[in-house]
């Protein structure tokens, strides 16, 4: 959850893949993100949504942490083309 009252706290996106079947173990890690798991396909979707999340936050001009819970869930869904 984003708490607008500490601007000077850090946030992270923390995706979490659950249909691996393969055995690889894929971790994916960047500006403002965590990515762990799921199968080639799941892992790769949630690194273009984050990818896409992150620029749209750079053309803001804002820190994840800056958002509103509004705003975030708007840029998400943005994000993942929904």
């Amino acid at each position: 959850m984003i708490n607008n009252n500490d601007k000077n706290k850090e946030a992270m996106l923390f995706g979490v893949g659950l249909d691996n079947r393969d055995g690889h173990k894929r971790i994916t890690k960047g500006d403002n993100f965590y990515l762990a798991g799921g199968s080639e396909e799941t892992h790769e979707r949630m690194t273009e949504t984050v990818i896409k999340f992150n620029e749209k936050l750079a053309r803001k001009g804002k820190h994840l942490q800056e958002l509103s819970r509004e705003e975030f869930r708007d840029m998400m869904r943005e994000a993942e083309g929904k």
